[in-house]
């Protein structure tokens, strides 16, 4: 790595990179500080599309929530801007007043415009997207409240939805916590008892708690989740992960998510490194740095990558989505890190690059949902909604903008 950094261009290239990742971040955030706040009915607007057009009566996610109440507490952590700390505050407050559930515990999935229940579902997606927000809001504030909120849905997840046989985590529940038939994260998924991306931000939320928490029971939490997915998720000869599994670690589907793949490649190495386990950490390496060069053989000449491959119908969903692009920009930026070599560093820059000139909305704000393989916008219309957040394109830019003041 000392070689590579005393090279003149790739230290030009990281300076400018840098320079981009702080203006980019600024021109998200102003986005989401100036569009999205309901002044009328508290917390944000659950839906904005395009054309700036507002759904005051869009319901309201938890997940949408939870990563705004990340994004600002991670902003304000790394530029003490108190406009980023005021929405913060609010992301926090509308969170604990409104989402939380006070009888049964657990974040409910959506609330209505107004901020009543409305799915009232325990998903354990949005408890441990609930968990990586305020850890995060605690980092940047050490509110007690928010780190006595995380060790409460930490004991709900672990109460209702570990797996004590087989392992892992389960996915959906009621309200007060029994098991559901239908455990879809949205329509589109398939309804299987566990799922990679369930497993993934368990993950994201368990290394952000043990942070600030550090427990050794979470430990050994983290760690057995990093296990399974070295045993169950992640394929040892494709280096690709099973997104779709059955209670005993049986793929249910023949798939492959190459924004997953490598978003998971940088998160389990950062899961590891926090963690403190010296003997799980070279082996995590060596497996991410397979996932990652897998994923590189499928980048496409203009830097992005598709969103997705059936193998057994052999067929490509050739959309990119925003997030795809925003996780690749880290994912192959931390491999660089690892490994020194230039490549990775090349193709973290062309994410970039593919971001910049077919997902920003220079006149708008923030990025577009996608676009389709001839770079026509994808009929997804979602500036702000369900799904669509700040927490992808902002992390990406803190990452890369720490990243790299670790390097130069």
């Amino acid at each position: 790595m000392i070689g590579i950094l005393n090279n003149t261009a790739i230290n030009q290239q990281l300076q400018t990179y840098h320079h981009e990742m702080g203006s980019e971040l600024k021109r998200i955030l102003s986005f989401w500080s100036e569009k999205t706040v309901d002044e009328k009915q508290g917390g944000f607007f659950g839906q904005i599309d395009n054309k700036g057009q507002v759904n005051e009566e869009a319901p309201k996610g938890s997940v949408l929530n939870a990563r705004i109440l990340w994004s600002f507490s991670a902003a304000f952590r790394h530029t003490q801007d108190p406009v980023y700390r005021h929405l913060a505050d609010r992301a926090f407050y509308y969170m604990l007043d409104n989402f939380l559930d006070k009888e049964f515990g657990g974040i409910y999935w959506s609330l209505d415009a107004q901020g009543k229940p409305l799915s009232t579902r325990k998903q354990i997606y949005g408890l441990a997207f609930a968990i990586y927000g305020f850890s995060e809001y605690y980092l940047a504030t050490q509110h007690p409240r928010a780190l006595q909120v995380c060790r409460e849905l930490y004991d709900w997840i672990e109460k209702y939805s570990y797996d004590s046989q087989y392992e892992g985590y389960l996915e959906a529940f009621s309200r007060e916590g029994l098991l559901l038939k239908d455990l879809r994260l949205s329509e589109k998924d398939r309804n299987d008892p566990k799922t990679m991306n369930t497993h993934l931000h368990i993950l994201e939320a368990y290394t952000n708690l043990y942070r600030i928490w550090p427990d050794a029971t979470l430990k050994q939490k983290l760690e057995n989740l990093i296990r399974v997915f070295l045993r169950h998720i992640i394929h040892p000869e494709t280096n690709q992960m099973k997104l779709f599994l059955t209670r005993d670690w049986q793929p249910s589907a023949d798939l492959v998510s190459y924004g997953h793949d490598i978003e998971a490649s940088w998160l389990l190495y950062e899961a590891a490194e926090v963690s403190g386990n010296q003997e799980l950490s070279p082996k995590v390496e060596q497996v991410i740095l397979n996932m990652v060069g897998t994923t590189a053989e499928s980048l496409l000449p203009d830097g992005s990558l598709y969103h997705e491959f059936d193998i057994t119908a052999h067929h490509y969903d050739k959309h990119r989505e925003w997030w795809v692009s925003a996780e690749a920009m880290v994912g192959f930026f931390n491999a660089f890190q690892l490994t020194g070599k230039e490549n990775y560093f090349s193709y973290s820059v062309n994410a970039w690059q593919f971001a910049k000139k077919y997902l920003l909305d220079i006149k708008g704000g923030e990025w577009f949902w996608g676009v389709n393989d001839d770079y026509s916008l994808m009929q997804e219309n979602d500036k702000i909604g369900f799904w669509k957040c700040p927490y992808h394109n902002s992390r990406a830019c803190l990452e890369i903008i720490n990243r790299i003041h670790t390097l130069v």
